[in-house]
């Protein structure tokens, strides 16, 4: 993410650091998103948006009082790749037993199956 958007790029289009970004965030997410990591891609998220408008700032051109407010929405409006609800929870490990079964083995314990 540093590296996509240190001052060597301050000359490109957000388009294309967008575009950029993109492969990378989808490989992080892919990676990490078994599990509880529904934080880390919030944090992740608001990491990359206020890195876009630092690198949008560092560009220079305008004045401090005349910048234009950039928001996560315009980001997401111009193709930059969201973290957020990507999370998917690995299934059981173990299958559940019905309860209807324990009861049936509850029930016969100690007659060796005969009712």
């Amino acid at each position: 993410m540093r590296e996509i958007t240190n001052q060597r790029a301050s000359g490109e289009d957000v388009k294309q650091i967008i575009a950029k970004l993109n492969p990378v965030l989808r490989g992080w997410g892919n990676y990490f998103r078994s599990g509880t990591a529904s934080r880390a891609f919030l944090k992740m998220d608001s990491f990359v948006y206020e890195r876009l408008v630092r690198w949008l700032y560092r560009r220079g051109g305008q004045r401090a009082t005349r910048r234009v407010r950039w928001t996560a929405a315009q980001f997401h409006g111009m193709g930059l790749y969201r973290l957020r609800g990507t999370v998917r929870y690995p299934a059981q490990a173990a299958p559940v037993r019905s309860s209807l079964s324990r009861v049936r083995e509850n029930r016969t314990h100690g007659l060796k199956g005969v009712y």
